[in-house]
């Protein structure tokens, strides 16, 4: 039975760490390792972490980093499964039999790398979807047209990695879309598409705010232009491909059980306020106890 390591990154998500954990512990394949690495957050997020208790945790990382690619290449070091797989801090998956349906592909066909469809919610109203990712057919030609799936339905086998390499962090937005083109493009590594929803994300995050709009872009070009491919071209196709996810996003229906977990959510998250709020005060309670004691 094949391992699967999922990693997982996190700076200050004390909101939304927690449930991103529990998406991972509810999976019912059993051999998952866990790999949380925490950038030093200044919020209450390490202990969320740690409250969740997750036994599939085999490595949690907490120290400062330069960016969630650095954090990213720490965590995937440390994966030791047959597969690696991602899951942001603010993300979680479909639903339970999402890592069952990823390895019984990689199983059945023998390939290299397996990638599948996605949704974006709403950072503030996450039972609202915003984008609805169809990744559809690989092809070459579809990658120098600006194609690329969403890179956190990607599962690759450790091999892929090893091969290929990590994340180049001289790139702040772009770096998985350098990573995926260097592994997909014009490679002879065995690709399939597993035609379904496995990850719901949270849009708002480095790559989707609108502020990195234009530094994405410019970023894109210089990767384009660095991998033989049509730079001005592929840019374009790849944000008018973009368009029909938001038309189609209003017609998806999530889960009921992703919904059900909605509440569970808020309630970590009014915790993770609480704690915050607490700590607050116990700090002025201190900081009162040492005025104190001037006089």
């Amino acid at each position: 039975m094949l391992r699967v390591s999922i990693v997982t990154t996190c700076y200050n998500r004390e909101a939304t760490i927690g449930e991103a954990i529990r998406s991972v512990m509810r999976q019912n394949y059993p051999r998952i390792e866990h790999i949380v690495v925490d950038g030093a957050s200044k919020d209450n997020s390490l202990a969320v972490i740690k409250a969740c208790n997750s036994p599939r945790i085999t490595k949690l990382i907490s120290e400062r980093d330069h960016g969630c690619y650095e954090a990213l290449n720490k965590g995937l070091r440390a994966a030791t499964g047959d597969i690696v797989g991602w899951l942001h801090s603010d993300d979680t998956f479909f639903s339970q039999h999402v890592i069952e349906d990823v390895v019984r592909v990689f199983e059945r066909t023998g390939c290299d790398m397996v990638y599948a469809n996605g949704l974006f919610v709403s950072e503030k109203n996450p039972a609202w979807v915003l984008r609805d990712w169809q990744s559809g057919f690989y092809s070459d030609k579809a990658i120098a047209n600006g194609w690329l799936p969403l890179h956190t339905t990607c599962f690759v086998r450790e091999e892929i990695l090893r091969r290929f390499g990590y994340y180049r962090e001289d790139y702040e937005i772009s770096a998985d879309s350098e990573w995926l083109i260097r592994v997909m493009y014009q490679t002879p590594i065995s690709i399939q598409y597993l035609n379904q929803y496995v990850v719901i994300m949270a849009y708002g995050g480095l790559s989707t705010s609108f502020g990195k709009t234009f530094k994405r872009w410019r970023e894109d070009l210089g990767i384009y232009y660095q991998h033989d491919i049509s730079p001005r071209t592929a840019l374009v196709k790849k944000v008018l491909s973009k368009i029909p996810q938001f038309f189609k996003a209003p017609f998806v229906k999530l889960p009921y059980a992703y919904k059900r977990h909605l509440n569970s959510g808020k309630a970590s998250r009014e915790e993770a306020e609480r704690l915050r709020k607490q700590q607050e005060y116990e700090a002025q309670i201190e900081k009162l106890n040492l005025d104190s004691n001037d006089y």
